[in-house]
């Protein structure tokens, strides 16, 4: 009797265990087919975004995505690695996982040669590349080579995405928190251009003695990713300019005609979005290779327009403390040398950090540059500063002559008394035409044309210097060939000229809401450092043996919760 008893309790034993296996089985089979995460972090940082989870619910065909973050590296870049496979499993899961993904590390294998051709081949696709100084195993210091960035692929099309912000006026740990704040805008953008249906048109206005295409070229290739980009002139056409989602007025140096004026005021009517880049000061600034040039005022005949659209772009140039360097020969005791001066002349404008447009950015290089003034009572229209220049400013208006002996003196900061002068408005609502109560036919020599009153809701930005756009221009021998746009050619750092245009020609023209992600913001945790000196040994005590405590209490509590169980 007692050992059928024992038999049945050991055939109760095993079928409660297989019944326990078979219960967990499915029900982590049928967990796994859920999609549920909860995010209970106070920034969000594990929740997509709608845009970007309705952009990913559409998507048709895969996508596949090579990272190259990968290798040994600092713990900064740790994190970021970190974040960017988090956003990558998000990615996955919203897509019904069309959207795979690889590591690579493109520093792996012992053949120099290989590593170096895969190094050219990744910087000539577009990601850019981080030295990374460490420690050998003998005490020696090493350069390692990293790419904080990926490829996207898409139907037979290959985009590159850099995911490291490198502001030089902020901390590593800082440049890092903002690479990771606009992790989802930098990756979900590249996948909504690939797999858009439309492709927006964009078009830089000729015919005005604007600045020539070899001089727009480094950001017309990056805008190339997003839209389509037309060169031309209007020649007064109406409605040439219908069909594009905004036009670029850079860097003119003639007068408009009225029918060219009247063809863009209608197309802004029509809900057209504009960047204006001009200034109304004309500096020939090739001319002080021979020490000195004249500043002298300008007009494009502009500016009737842009005062009934709520800004006027003033005859002056900014003197900015906070500016960029030029380097002047000096000739003493028989030899020349080169050194690096102030340049009042260039200043380095600051980015509204409080709009997606210019959110962490990094200070955008100016040239000769005007400012604005946002003028009328107009309240369907608003106004936002999107660059300004520094807390010590002054203007010098035209005529003037500018001289290189000015690098040389030091400047007087109680002159400087003007203070944060807007270089670059955003100006967004209902906007009057400027050729209101005014016979269009005879301007556009048309005998019938049909003219617009007032806008629907849309966006211009102004900025009151072309040179933000321009990039230099290397010369070797006959062949011209563009540099990075915001490039320093002497010092070779990088300002944030080529993020403020295309991020400015993306804000004008989106639709989607994908913008605002660059307003995310994620708090910036660190350790206190008093603390961490002062409880050191506290907390160290509390790591090692915390754990040994706990796991000995719970097996006392469990030992006595058996004992009496057994002994009842």
């Amino acid at each position: 009797m007692e050992e059928r008893n024992l038999r049945n309790t050991r055939v109760r034993s095993w079928m409660e265990f297989f019944s326990a296996v078979a219960l967990i089985t499915a029900g982590a089979f049928i967990v796994s087919l859920l999609h549920f995460r909860a995010d209970l972090t106070e920034d969000r940082r594990y929740t997509l975004s709608e845009p970007t989870v309705n952009i990913l619910e559409k998507l048709e065909d895969d996508i596949y995505i090579q990272v190259f973050l990968e290798g040994e590296m600092p713990i900064p870049l740790k994190r970021l690695k970190r974040s960017v496979s988090e956003l990558l499993d998000e990615f996955r899961m919203a897509s019904r996982r069309k959207v795979d993904f690889e590591y690579i590390n493109p520093s792996e294998g012992e053949d120099a040669a290989k590593r170096d051709a895969l190094y050219s081949s990744l910087a000539a696709k577009g990601l850019n590349p981080v030295d990374i100084r460490a420690s050998d195993a003998e005490g020696g210091k090493t350069v390692k080579r990293i790419f904080p960035g990926m490829l996207v692929n898409y139907n037979g099309a290959e985009v590159p995405v850099n995911f490291l912000r490198n502001n030089p006026s902020l901390s590593y740990e800082q440049n890092i928190l903002h690479s990771m704040e606009g992790l989802e805008y930098e990756m979900i953008q590249t996948i909504a251009t690939l797999t858009s249906d439309t492709i927006y048109k964009v078009a830089f206005i000729e015919g005005h003695d604007e600045l020539p295409e070899i001089e727009t070229a480094d950001v017309t290739f990056h805008l190339a990713r997003y839209f389509t980009v037309d060169r031309g002139k209007i020649h007064g056409t109406p409605g040439i300019l219908d069909n594009y989602s905004a036009v670029i007025v850079a860097g003119p140096s003639s007068e408009f005609s009225e029918a060219d004026k009247l063809v863009i005021d209608q197309y802004l009517m029509k809900g057209g979005r504009i960047l204006w880049l001009f200034e109304e000061v004309e500096v020939n600034a090739d001319s002080l290779v021979y020490g000195s040039t004249v500043a002298l005022h300008r007009p494009l005949n502009l500016e009737d327009m842009l005062f009934r659209y709520g800004a006027r772009v003033n005859p002056a140039i900014v003197q900015d403390i906070e500016c960029n360097v030029i380097r002047l020969k000096i000739t003493g005791s028989g030899n020349q040398q080169f050194i690096s001066l102030p340049w009042l002349y260039t200043p380095l404008l600051i980015p509204n950090p409080g709009h997606p447009v210019t959110r962490n950015i990094n200070r955008v290089l100016g040239n000769f540059t005007n400012y604005i003034d946002t003028v009328g009572l107009d309240g369907r229209i608003r106004k936002t500063v999107l660059l300004s220049t520094s807390p010590l400013t002054k203007t010098v208006a035209p005529p003037a002559v500018i001289s290189l002996s000015e690098a040389e003196k030091i400047p007087a900061e109680n002159e400087f008394n003007r203070s944060g002068l807007p270089v670059a408005v955003l100006l967004e609502g209902v906007f009057p035409s400027a050729f209101r109560n005014r016979p269009a036919s005879s301007i556009s020599g048309k005998a019938q044309i049909t003219t617009l009153d007032e806008s629907s809701e849309t966006r211009m930005i102004v900025v009151a210097d072309a040179d933000i756009t321009r990039n230099e221009v290397r010369r070797s021998g006959l062949e011209l060939s563009p540099m990075q746009l915001g490039q320093d050619k002497y010092t070779g750092e990088l300002f944030g000229n080529r993020d403020f245009i295309i991020n400015s020609l993306n804000w004008l023209v989106d639709g989607n809401g994908l913008m605002e992600l660059r307003s995310r913001e994620m708090k910036l945790r660190l350790l206190d450092q008093q603390k961490i000196k002062s409880q050191r040994r506290t907390w160290q005590l509390i790591n090692v043996l915390g754990p040994a405590v706990l796991v000995a209490a719970a097996g006392a509590v469990f030992s006595q919760f058996r004992r009496k169980k057994f002994t009842a």
